[in-house]
């Protein structure tokens, strides 16, 4: 019986460890290039807005 309650636990860190590698990767993989490729539209909108801006001061 001690032996199963060590598996156990020991099955379960693992699998928690998975989970959390695979969220991790995740995030990496295909969260993080989509927020980076907003930022940098943002970025070019407000280059763009400054340009506009001092294009007609006149």
């Amino acid at each position: 019986m001690k032996s199963f309650g060590k598996g156990f636990l020991w099955g379960t860190l693992a699998t928690m460890g998975a989970v959390a590698a695979a969220i991790v990767s995740f995030h990496k993989t295909v969260v993080s290039p989509i927020e980076e490729e907003e930022q940098r539209f943002d970025d070019n909108r407000r280059r763009a807005m400054r340009k506009s801006r001092s294009a007609h001061l006149g």
